[in-house]
């Protein structure tokens, strides 16, 4: 049926709705993450489609368990998609009864964030006063695109939303205030969430609301949902109630993609080890082999950060588009270099760069100042790789105290590290930018960060080794002369033993 309904529709559309059916593989795959259950059950399905999850998740409990009764609760609002979600579970329900199992089910066409974002408000023990459902099985494949800040979603959910949201977060925390709790909810969600400032807030409520008990991972972003182009890092993620006993363990699994869904990687680790409950940004990691272990325990034992050794880390404040009068292809005597991320690769600013519709320089003058930094020494560091790139974070030194110029132009896409009352050293600026460009640091990155993005947010809160051990990873490159990845790969992992 989502065959048929996918032959028949444009990538377009579906893309417009945030859709991307689920593919058969990967549905068996959720569903058989489904625990033991009772003899009656309710299932939640808040993003339908045609209902494959929901199946794949009935066939898994019939056949593993003695259940004589289930009730199914489905949204969708895409009223093109009822019809084949009707099919389906008219099919479902006929198997059911042959196997001597009732089956009722109800498809709601509306809204499943904005008929139910009440219960984000209250708590669960007051629940039975305002006619909130609560489910045993909630199974999701919710829709993924931004939301502006005044959809209607976002100023209902308010109290989860932090800038600029997904749709796909909504549904979710929703979803986790309305498992019983025995519950257990399965879902495929992009792996954003796991670290990052916009999606703090909703860290902070769901691991409030669940506790995850197993993660699967896979080592692509192409094949997951390839008959649709999406290029999103998604994890699948089973986890219960928090009304019940906190998992004390979590599994985290990983495939290369889903051919090998039937024969993962697995490993269990404690809970704190995954999230830090006790931290303000909670943030996800998520180990995938020993190397990362090693890499997450080194880190951990750190307690420097950038602050502390008074050194910040900003978004390039040039925003071409607003300062474009200012721009010029060519030097002129008023005119200091400005820098885009195509100036920038691992270990060197190249300067000038022509590229299309890349002005080099920008003009210093009044209007132009307040955008314009003190010429002065910075690691530059792009805030978007590439898809799929080798390395996540790539930076370079900048030296700016030999220059003829007073300023110097960081645009928008690059984030820069400082001194903000004084100057980083040279043995600091090769030290910070040698670490960040070394596969351990890549490494480290990689197990929370599931994006292309590179926020300011999120390096501020990583740890550092000591300031001296910063100094002497930088004079020893300074005095090899030697800036090539490999040397600086040697040079990191003699430093920590990894």
């Amino acid at each position: 049926m989502g065959k048929v309904y996918d032959d028949d529709s444009s990538p377009d559309s579906k893309r417009g709705k945030g859709q991307f059916f689920t593919p058969l593989v990967i549905a068996k795959f959720m569903g058989s993450l489904s625990g033991p259950s009772e003899k009656e059950i309710s299932i939640l399905d808040p993003g339908c489609g045609c209902a494959i999850l929901s199946t794949c998740l009935i066939e898994h409990l019939i056949e593993h368990n003695q259940i004589l009764k289930v009730h199914l609760d489905a949204y969708e609002t895409d009223l093109r998609v009822v019809p084949f979600t009707k099919a389906v579970l008219g099919y479902l329900k006929v198997w059911l009864q042959k196997s001597g199992v009732s089956f009722t089910y109800l498809i709601k066409e509306e809204d499943f964030v904005l008929s139910n974002y009440n219960c984000l408000k209250l708590e669960p023990q007051i629940f039975d006063d305002q006619e909130i459902v609560l489910y045993d099985y909630i199974i999701s494949n919710p829709p993924f695109f931004k939301l502006a800040k005044d959809d209607d979603r976002v100023i209902a959910s308010s109290s989860i939303v932090n800038g600029q949201t997904n749709i796909y977060a909504l549904f979710v925390a929703v979803s986790s205030r309305m498992l019983k709790s025995s519950g257990q909810m399965i879902v495929i969600i992009p792996r954003s969430f796991a670290s990052g400032r916009y999606f703090e807030l909703f860290r902070e409520f769901l691991f409030c609301n669940i506790s995850p008990d197993f993660i699967h991972l896979f080592n692509t972003r192409k094949e997951t949902f390839a008959k649709d182009d999406v290029l999103q890092e998604l994890l699948i993620m089973s986890c219960h109630s928090s009304c019940s006993n906190k998992s004390k363990e979590v599994v985290v699994s990983y495939s290369n993609g889903v051919a090998d869904l039937d024969n993962t990687y697995r490993k269990s680790y404690s809970v704190k080890e995954i999230v830090d409950f006790e931290s303000k940004e909670k943030v996800l990691y998520l180990p995938v082999c020993h190397r990362d272990e090693e890499v997450l325990r080194l880190f951990k034992s750190w307690e420097g950060n950038l602050s502390k050794y008074d050194i910040k880390i900003s978004t390039g404040p040039v925003i071409a588009f607003r300062n474009k009068q200012f721009l010029l292809k060519t030097e002129e005597y008023d005119t200091v270099p400005l820098y885009w991320s195509h100036n920038v690769v691992k270990m060197l600013c190249y300067h000038p760069v022509e590229k299309k519709e890349r002005c080099q320089y920008i003009r210093v003058e009044d209007g132009s100042l307040s955008c314009l930094l003190q010429n002065k020494n910075y690691i530059l560091l792009r805030r978007f790789s590439a898809k799929d790139d080798e390395s996540r974070l790539v930076a370079a030194p900048y030296f700016g105290n030999g220059s003829k110029y007073k300023y110097v132009g960081i645009e928008n896409k690059l984030n820069y590290i400082y001194r903000p009352d004084g100057r980083l050293t040279r043995s600091e600026v090769m030290g910070i930018a040698a670490l960040l460009n070394s596969k351990l640091f890549d490494s480290f990155f990689r197990t929370f960060n599931g994006n292309i993005n590179v926020s300011a947010t999120e390096l501020r809160m990583m740890p550092f080794p000591p300031l001296d051990t910063i100094k002497k990873i930088g004079n020893k490159i300074i005095l090899s002369n030697d800036y090539s990845i490999d040397y600086i790969n040697k040079i990191v992992s003699g430093f920590f033993n990894i």
